[in-house]
């Protein structure tokens, strides 16, 4: 049984992984996409400007390079089982930001919006297989003989 979680475990953060890879090859095509979505709230305006004179780039591209960055390091966290836990934890609040600001089916017509409430649909599994990462941890010691009670 083990195994076999860890072999989910792996192929599961196989999708973060690529998904973070795809985005930084192609930076500027994930930072217009963010561009088109996203808008910075007034409240957060200030620091948005801080942090473009800081990193000498435009918010969506920083936003663009961060989450590229970010799905790497929370998939290969998952992968190796360190810091599984927090890092599925981190990837739930993740994705259900992206969610809701890329996924808006509820602001689509019903037939346009299939595609995207399949997509939202399918986010909200990752969410379900996250909690399961983060409920598991680690997983339990290996206290049982190999063969069972041979």
């Amino acid at each position: 049984m083990p195994a076999l979680i860890t072999f989910g475990r792996i192929v599961f953060a196989v999708l973060f992984i690529y998904s973070g890879a795809t985005k930084l090859f192609g930076i500027q095509a994930t930072a217009d996409s963010i561009a088109a979505k996203l808008t910075i709230p007034p409240a957060l305006a200030p620091y948005s400007a801080q942090l473009e004179a800081l990193t000498g780039m435009p918010t969506p591209q920083f936003l663009a390079i961060a989450s590229g960055a970010f799905e790497i390091i929370a998939g290969l966290m998952i992968a190796l089982n360190f810091g599984a836990r927090f890092f599925a934890i981190l990837l739930i609040i993740f994705i259900g930001v992206v969610t809701f600001y890329s996924d808006d089916f509820w602001n689509q017509v019903p037939p346009g919006n299939a595609q995207t409430l399949i997509d939202a649909l399918k986010n909200l599994s990752l969410i379900g297989a996250l909690f399961m990462i983060a409920g598991y941890g680690r997983g339990a010691d290996m206290a049982e003989a190999a063969y069972g009670d041979v």
